[in-house]
């Protein structure tokens, strides 16, 4: 099914003029070859008669387009969060396409009990999901479970040196039969041969020869250095290094964050290319494809700048391309907000590294000043409140890191199914958490991408407004403008103090 939202002359003009706008929202179907292509592609450009376009892979596979060997659409950015008002209908649409994204790839291969799921998550019939999903994306829910477990397949088979089996397992197939079987009649080749084709285009080995290796695309402009930035004045010695220079990010990961052991990311900006190259711990093989979409969060490769920085249109602080910066470990994030309470970046950072210190886990990685993984919400919650405190942290944020740790249980799975708000109203009942603490663990674990912290001292600062209750309702009023971009527009009031907030 064509997109009939697009007009098909406009598309085939951003077509040939390859514009990185439209990467990610576009896909173009050349019909006198089978192939689909992103609108980037660096191949001739097909002439307009034979082209067929598409919003999402998923309705250009079931139109029996195949994927493009050269531009390769699993790499294209995700089409980011929809701006316009959507009815009822549409969004629980939408919704249940995020919800799928997240369960797509740790399925057993069978899309029956996961859509039911899926529609038990949302509160609908399995018969009512099906067809407002078909009306909203142009595709069956089955459908789009198949093309994203095709693509996060044919990605590993170019990108990885995962054997077959791996790479089913990886992709949400059940078994390597059942992998095979839908690869060929999709693609109308065998997995062997797509991975032999792609072998000119891999990436070349990394040092460590075992690791696993991704190519994930962004749509321009990135504010790279703004981003590293911000990571860099947070990092914890041990856990966290980057290098500006080499535009390069790497980190730990504790066992029970994308995999059941301790692992180790890689992530290094390629500017000119608009991508970004992954190389994650061999630990993390069978979870390679909910590690991507992570990562996509994480460093917020799907936004849409263009439409960002439209509208906050003139406010300071921003170049073009401002990311929200995520996070990969929740129960991380959580605990670093609440020591970052009522004390600079610095000292909050000091605080994290002597939690580090004393709670953490030794792991080995590839590189001998990153040896330690944050500590787990067991060992958080299990540990004498003084052996916290001794740390220099107040007993309130003792109370509250503890209380997160019991119950991060329970918060994971009401993130992973519920708005961030309902997220926010549950972090406020933790004891010495507060609706600022909330927002922001919120805005950063979830992407949430349009929370305004109230009371953010520094907002308010470079808004040119006091402290106190009224200031607080005056800043929040005027935050509405940027809705639903509130939480790029706080980044850039951050940004525009050039202070470690």
């Amino acid at each position: 099914m064509a997109c009939m939202d697009l007009d098909a002359d406009a598309a085939y003009l951003a077509l040939k003029a390859r514009d990185a706008r439209f990467d990610g929202r576009l896909f173009v179907g050349v019909t006198s070859t089978g192939i689909y292509c992103r609108p980037i592609c660096r191949v001739r450009t097909p002439r307009r008669e034979n082209c067929r376009f598409f919003e999402t892979p998923a309705q250009a596979e079931a139109a029996a387009f195949r994927p493009c060997l050269k531009c390769r659409p699993e790499v294209a950015p995700g089409p980011g969060l929809a701006w316009s008002v959507m009815d009822a209908s549409s969004t629980l649409a939408r919704q249940a396409a995020a919800a799928l994204d997240q369960v797509a790839f740790d399925a057993d291969g069978d899309s029956g009990p996961t859509l039911a799921r899926v529609a038990a998550q949302l509160g609908v019939s399995d018969r009512h999901l099906r067809r407002i999903f078909q009306a909203e994306h142009g595709v069956t829910p089955v459908q789009y479970l198949q093309t994203r477990r095709l693509l996060l397949a044919k990605h590993l088979l170019t990108d990885s040196r995962l054997s077959m089996a791996q790479v089913a397992l990886a992709s949400g197939f059940g078994s390597l039969r059942r992998f095979n079987a839908a690869f060929a009649e999709r693609y109308r080749l065998n997995p062997t041969r797509l991975r032999r084709e792609s072998r000119d285009d891999a990436t070349p080995a990394a040092p460590e020869e075992a690791a696993i290796e991704l190519t994930l695309g962004w749509r321009p402009p990135y504010d790279v250095a703004g981003l590293l930035r911000f990571f860099e004045r947070r990092a914890i010695p041990g856990v966290e290094a980057i290098d500006a220079g080499e535009l390069r990010l790497r980190r730990t990961l504790r066992a029970g964050v994308l995999s059941d052991e301790p692992a180790w990311l890689d992530v290094r900006f390629v500017p000119s290319r608009q991508q970004v190259k992954l190389r994650l711990a061999p630990a993390l093989a069978a979870a390679t494809g909910s590690v991507a979409q992570a990562a996509r969060r994480w460093l917020d490769l799907d936004a849409s700048p263009e439409v960002i920085d439209t509208a906050l249109g003139d406010l300071p602080g921003g170049g073009l391309g401002t990311r929200l910066p995520g996070s990969l470990d929740g129960f991380e994030l959580a605990v670093r907000a609440v020591l970052g309470q009522r004390v600079t970046v610095a000292a909050a950072r000091t605080l994290a590294r002597r939690l580090v210190e004393r709670f953490g886990s030794p792991m080995a990685t590839p590189w001998p000043a990153l040896a330690t993984a944050f500590p787990a919400p067991q060992a958080v919650a299990q540990a004498e409140p003084d052996r916290i405190g001794e740390l220099g942290i107040l007993r309130t944020q003792v109370g509250a890191i503890q209380s997160l740790a019991r119950d991060w249980p329970e918060l994971e799975v009401l993130a992973a199914t519920q708005a961030p708000q309902a997220l926010v109203q549950r972090l406020v009942q933790t004891p010495g958490l507060g609706a600022w603490t909330a927002h922001y663990i919120a805005m950063r674990w979830r992407g949430w991408p349009d929370a305004f912290p109230p009371g953010d001292v520094a907002a308010l600062k470079a808004m040119g407004l006091p402290k106190g209750t009224r200031a607080e309702r005056e800043a929040e009023a005027r935050s509405l403008a940027w809705t639903p971009w509130r939480s790029y527009a706080l980044l850039r009031l951050w940004n525009s103090l050039e202070t470690s907030t």
